[in-house]
């Protein structure tokens, strides 16, 4: 399933949400022009390595200046168009919402907090592994995991594509995110299971971005308004929440 749009109703203009896709997609874009061998070096040393933390003695192939600031750098690395747009549209459709309640600069801080939290999760469930994790997904289960508390009744348009034709269904917002954590932890159990990591996808930096969202979120909406977001539209079908949408 492949969320479309959600209907809960934003009041500010998301600067920090479109901040973070511009950032995002400037950086891929500068990946796209290098060649292979430097794209894959710049991987290897502003990814996340788990062993380069569990393993001291892997440390010394690493840049000693990038410790640790690989948690802030991975975020912004991208693997290919779709694992880019991928990210970017769920940043797009659910962090607009999260930020309108938090406030952009919270956001932001938020947002980079769940991102370090997913990797040290992924390095917690994965310490032999020498494989890189980069992209801005579990950062963005941050925010899957904050909407997931902050607007549980918001209305989601998901498409499932059936024999190569697209269907598109209408369900709330605590149905879909459950749904897709489950997702998630079934695939990081298997890739337990397995000893490797199912698929090249970090599942367990989903899971533990997703959980922080979860727990977190709380501390970056103190002194926001607590007042929850009123849905006062009538039931709709797809045409008429796409025409809302765009005119924002």
């Amino acid at each position: 399933m492949f969320p479309i749009q959600d209907s809960a109703p934003r009041r500010r203009t998301p600067i920090a949400t479109y901040l973070l896709i511009g950032i995002n997609v400037v950086v891929f874009l500068l990946e796209v022009i290098l060649p292979p061998h430097i794209l894959q070096a710049i991987v290897y040393y502003f990814g996340v390595v788990p062993v380069r933390y569990t393993y001291p003695s892997v440390a010394k192939h690493f840049v000693p200046g990038l410790k640790y600031l690989d948690f802030i750098t991975c975020m912004f690395l991208h693997g290919g168009w779709m694992h880019l747009f991928g990210n970017m549209w769920t940043l797009w459709i659910f962090g607009d919402n999260v930020e309108d309640r938090m406030g952009s600069i919270r956001f932001l801080f938020f947002y980079l907090t769940c991102g370090i939290i997913a990797s040290l999760f992924h390095i917690y469930m994965h310490p032999r592994s020498f494989v890189p994790i980069i992209g801005a997904s579990g950062a963005i289960s941050g925010v899957l995991g904050a909407y997931y508390v902050l607007f549980p009744l918001s209305r989601i348009i998901v498409m499932v594509p059936i024999l190569f034709f697209p269907f598109f269904f209408e369900m709330l917002a605590v149905f879909y995110l459950a749904w897709w954590f489950i997702i998630q932890l079934l695939s990081g159990t298997f890739s337990i299971v397995h000893q490797q990591i199912a698929g090249g996808v970090a599942w367990w930096a989903h899971v533990g971005g997703f959980l922080a969202g979860i727990f977190l979120h709380r501390f970056f909406c103190i002194g926001s308004e607590n007042k929850s977001y009123k849905d006062e539209s009538t039931p709709w079908g797809v045409i008429p929440l796409i025409h809302e949408r765009s005119n924002r």
